[in-house]
């Protein structure tokens, strides 16, 4: 068990932390076919005034850098009032970060999307699980882990948690007789 959250502890707390802090940007397509370039006219008005500090140099940007833009400002003005407060509360977060750190938690995220999507599944649980844990337990693996050498982590990382040990079996019943 603690292995199963030491695990999550390194691979799923960087994850998670990358897209909680992360600026609200949408997950990366897969690769198609290139961009078609996004014209200003074709967003709507809302879009538009979103987006106002990129209008005199739009035409000049890649097909791709315009059409994420635009899917930004459409997620954007899809949210509810909380969901727009929690993402720009993450965006200012994620602007106080020094580089490295940016590059770090971008790195760890990469590596997360990488894993296939049942190892992603069970991240996404131990997570969870360890949220719900008492602080003082999360404090307590947080620390365990910081001590671990990166071999150590690396290790962790790449075993699979212990198999649980089997339920206990009932008593069998009194026999009958004499025997």
């Amino acid at each position: 068990m603690i292995r199963a959250l030491l695990i999550c502890a390194g691979l799923v707390l960087a994850a998670a932390s990358a897209s909680a802090q992360a600026p609200a940007a949408p997950e990366p397509a897969p690769p198609a076919a290139p961009a078609a370039p996004k014209t200003w006219s074709s967003m709507s008005p809302q879009q538009q005034q979103l987006l106002k500090s990129y209008q005199g140099k739009w035409d000049s940007l890649p097909p791709e850098r315009q059409q994420s833009l635009a899917n930004g400002s459409q997620r954007w003005l899809s949210m509810s009032p909380e969901q727009r407060s929690s993402a720009q509360q993450r965006f200012t977060q994620w602007r106080a970060m020094p580089p490295e750190q940016r590059q770090q938690l971008r790195q760890r995220w990469q590596q997360y999307k990488s894993l296939p999507p049942e190892q992603q599944q069970r991240v996404r649980e131990s997570f969870n699980r360890f949220r719900q844990m008492p602080p003082e337990r999360r404090m307590e693996l947080r620390k365990q882990w910081r001590q671990m050498s990166p071999e150590q982590r690396r290790g962790v990382n790449q075993r699979p948690a212990a198999p649980r040990p089997p339920a206990p079996r009932p008593p069998p019943p009194p026999r009958r007789g004499g025997r």
